[in-house]
């Protein structure tokens, strides 16, 4: 792999020493997270997102090199390697470039070209090519046979060999590449009588835009349209300049000739080349946008995962319904289920009962805290609560994937005598207090936060989401003695075997006191101790590093420390004053470097501290459906949702309103993430109410002053989130369909 390290390097702007010292990493077994946290001195301080992209591009080169190999392998076989052919290869620098020069020796099945030369005729094409000043009709005579009775016949085969000769020459394919990406567009038009059952495709029954600007979401809903066979779709460049650019690559100038040659270069773009290039654009469109609707996912995914947790609280936590009944469990500190039961608050007859049942729940389990599923009937419980003004904090928290964790293999091993509804609510309330830590037992699929994650390569959604999941994990710390052995298989060096193993040996044992006693785990070797030991915590252990992110390895220089200060390890934790005057290169080793010093200095100030900030109460406007939102209202709202497009944003209906991206900033924006977050309190103003189809349009800009003029760009009321002014852009209405950009237009100059 570090045979790698120089395009790498090059690709990624970076020195060549750094990707070699990642990818030698890579080679001894380190993970991302170990290299981002206790490496940074042998990497130059790369980040997380560097040191993936370092990994990502050695799986690409690897791919390429393999491809490479073969296409070698097989045009040598075949005896026809020359220098010049093979310096070719040398410079091709895409897997496209590589398969464009492959093209001509590639195995093909019979082509109408490969007959016209079984017929004889390539010596008629190579003629006509020469564009001589020759009588084409009488040679093409001299070439009748028994399989070919006409001079029209003879000519129609050479121009075939013609046009798989421009399709197969890479200079061809090469410029109208380069056409297709500065020039081609993506169109869409309905397929004959499917207006109605495709009605949801509405926006793009008559629809064209540019490739190089269409973004991530339009082109998965076309493609989705295309596949389910509502929608007709193209991508091209204007044929006349392909065209005209093909011919000045061949065509000579007026003669018998070049008109032959000029048909044959019509054929080979339009049965050869365009469906050719089509597929290839249609492929890199689709790679493009899952991608872009990966990151997307993955941050949500991100935000969602590091949201505020409520800590270690006694909870009540309730999983709301209507004709069955509310599921009421009780957790202690630890999520550690206590009791469970089943309420009615919803029926007049029974809600006494329930009442009752609260208040002594409540006080027989010294609850701190409620937590309320926002699913069905979730408002509407939570109003029940209120009224017992039992002056406890209420959450409404989210149970997207609640039910999915309810039935999964991992709820039945947590919970196998309880039904799924207790399981539910258990989930419910351990959300509350830890989102990590239960919110890494669901396929991040089911979590909701994504954008046509169902659309996109699986494959790469799920390394993508699962590298998501790891960074966030061991960004926060993993409490060794209480962790489930779902959240410890996400910490660095360890998986889901060594993760079962720690479990067992914890309940065998009993907890770890020091984190050395992680290598009497069964197969948990020196390698593996190294990668996760600085991720997992233990409270009140033997050694107070161990409840921090100080990595084992460096406790001998922390040791040090507190000695040339006149003291020891427990009285310098958290002291400020002795640290800040701690000289960092003074401790600098050739194994332990000063950034590295720095970071253990930082954190030696506040030890084991959750990146995280704790949970608050938040309160949505009293309406319960969306019958009751009205055009006009101003509304508090959580933002549950972003997209390239735009945000969702709970206002406490069932209904998430969208924020459509022009209407989240009075400046210029093309992504909700500039300005927004998973879990942020704002304030939206209703725009839009469609009931029959479901649909709630707000604006968080409306909501806000609008900037004086040179007066800077607004900061957005926003209760979690300092948001980084941004040079104000002019709105490039070419990113919007039509219906999107006559609005602009409208909102800008007025009617």
């Amino acid at each position: 792999m570090t045979d790698f390290s120089q395009p790498i390097a090059l690709k990624l702007n970076i020195k060549t020493a750094q990707a070699e010292a990642v990818l030698s990493l890579f080679a001894e077994g380190a993970t991302v997270p170990f290299i981002a946290r206790y490496r940074k001195d042998v990497t130059g301080n790369l980040d997380e997102v560097q040191i993936l992209q370092i990994q990502d591009e050695a799986k690409f080169l690897k791919e390429f090199s393999e491809r490479k190999a073969v296409i070698e392998k097989t045009i040598t076989e075949q005896g026809k390697m020359t220098d010049a052919l093979q310096e070719k290869l040398n410079k091709a620098i895409t897997i496209a470039e590589l398969e464009d020069i492959y093209l001509p020796y590639k195995p093909k099945r019979k082509t109408k070209a490969l007959i016209a030369r079984e017929n004889g005729l390539e010596p008629l094409a190579l003629l006509i090519l020469e564009q001589k000043n020759i009588d084409v009709n009488t040679e093409a005579l001299t070439f009748i046979n028994d399989n070919i009775k006409t001079a029209d016949e003879t000519l129609q085969g050479a121009r075939d060999i013609i046009a798989e000769m421009v399709n197969e020459d890479a200079q061809v394919r090469a410029k109208m590449r380069k056409l297709f990406e500065d020039t081609a567009t993506l169109q869409s038009k309905v397929l004959v009588d499917k207006e109605t059952e495709g009605i949801k495709y509405k926006d793009y029954f008559d629809f064209s835009e540019p490739v190089s600007k269409i973004p991530s979401h339009r082109i998965l809903a076309v493609l989705r349209g295309f596949l389910e066979g509502f929608l007709r779709m193209s991508i091209a460049p204007v044929e006349e300049e392909a065209l005209e650019m093909i011919g000045q690559l061949y065509i000579k100038g007026m003669s018998a000739s070049g008109d032959q040659i000029r048909k044959a270069i019509k054929d080979a773009y339009r049965r050869l080349l365009q469906p050719s290039l089509e597929t290839e654009f249609r492929t890199t469109l689709k790679q493009k946008a899952d991608e872009d609707a990966i990151n997307v996912f993955a941050e949500n995914l991100r935000q969602l995962l590091l949201s505020s947790p409520l800590g270690s609280k006694r909870i009540l936590a309730i999983d709301p319904g209507y004709r069955t009944g509310c599921k009421v469990v009780c957790l202690d500190e630890k999520g550690e289920l206590k009791k469970t039961d089943l309420i009615f608050v919803h029926e007049a007859n029974r809600a006494y009962d329930a009442e009752y049942k609260i208040k002594e729940l409540v006080k027989q389990y010294n609850i701190e805290a409620f937590a309320i599923g926002d699913g069905t009937a979730g408002r509407e419980t939570e109003q029940f609560i209120k009224k017992l003004e039992l002056g406890l904090p209420i959450f409404l928290v989210n149970e997207d994937g609640a039910s999915v964790y309810s039935a999964s293999e991992i709820a039945r091993e947590e919970f196998p005598d309880r039904d799924i509804t207790v399981r539910g609510s258990v989930s419910i309330g351990r959300r509350l207090m830890d989102p990590l830590a239960e919110l890494v037992k669901i396929d991040p699929k089911s979590i909701g936060v994504g954008q046509y994650q169902h659309d996109v390569n699986q494959s790469r959604l799920k390394e993508k989401l699962d590298q998501t999941v790891v960074s966030c994990v061991n960004a926060v710390g993993v409490n060794l003695n209480t962790a489930s052995k779902h959240l410890l298989s996400y910490v660095s060096g360890i998986g889901t075997t060594l993760a079962e193993n720690i479990v067992k040996h914890r309940s065998e044992i009993g907890k770890f006191s020091d984190r050395k006693e992680l290598l009497k785990v069964a197969r948990l070797g020196g390698k593996a101790y190294e990668q996760c030991a600085g991720f997992l915590r233990i409270k009140e252990g033997n050694n107070p590093l161990d409840a921090s992110a100080v990595h084992p390895e460096a406790y001998s220089i922390v040791e040090k420390m507190a000695a040339d200060a006149g003291t020891n390890v427990q009285a310098l934790i958290g002291n400020e004053t002795i640290i800040k005057n701690i000289d960092a290169k003074k401790y600098a080793t050739e194994q332990i470097g000063e950034l590295t010093i720095k970071d253990i200095l930082n954190e030696l100030k506040k030890p084991g501290l959750d990146p995280r900030s704790e949970a608050q109460q938040f309160e949505f406007a009293s309406i319960y459906k969306i019958e009751d939102v009205k055009v006009g209202m101003v509304v508090p709202g959580v933002v549950t949702n972003l997209t390239r497009f735009g945000a969702f944003v709970d206002i406490g209906v069932k209904q998430d309103g969208l924020v459509h991206v022009s209407e989240i900033a009075h400046k210029y924006i093309t992504d909700p993430n500039e300005v927004l977050k998973l879990n942020d309190k704002v304030q939206v103003k209703v725009t839009e109410v469609d009931i029959p189809r479901k649909r709630i349009a707000l604006s968080i800009k409306q909501t806000q002053q609008m900037p004086a003029r040179n007066s800077g760009n607004f900061k957005p009321q926003n209760t979690n989130n300092k948001f980084q002014p941004k040079a104000k852009q002019p709105e490039d209405l070419s990113t919007l369909n039509v219906t999107d950009a006559l609005s602009a237009l409208k909102k800008k100059f007025g009617k």
